[in-house]
């Protein structure tokens, strides 16, 4: 592997750590702002909170699984193209 390789590899590893961190804090803001109540009544999750954590953590995975597979396909698009415009 040359160091350029490396060099590719380590940029992605630090985009999807950047990215996952951006998801996860997201998800913790929006889905406690959404689902859970600012003047804690309850030491524990009720019921209805758990549900709707359930939900909206769902939908940010799902979403953030279509929109990963949507940047891999147009990644693997650009790099096609840049090879063919290579040769």
């Amino acid at each position: 592997m040359s160091k350029s390789d490396v060099d590719k590899l380590k940029l992605v590893q630090e985009l999807e750590m950047e990215m996952m961190n951006d998801m996860y804090n997201r998800l913790v803001s929006v889905c406690h702002g959404k689902c859970i109540n600012t003047k804690y009544t309850e030491g524990d999750v009720a019921k209805g909170e758990a549900v709707c954590l359930d939900r909206c953590v769902a939908k940010f995975l799902e979403t953030h699984d279509r929109v990963g597979k949507k940047l891999t396909a147009l990644t693997v698009q650009d790099e096609e193209m840049l090879k063919r415009m290579q040769t």
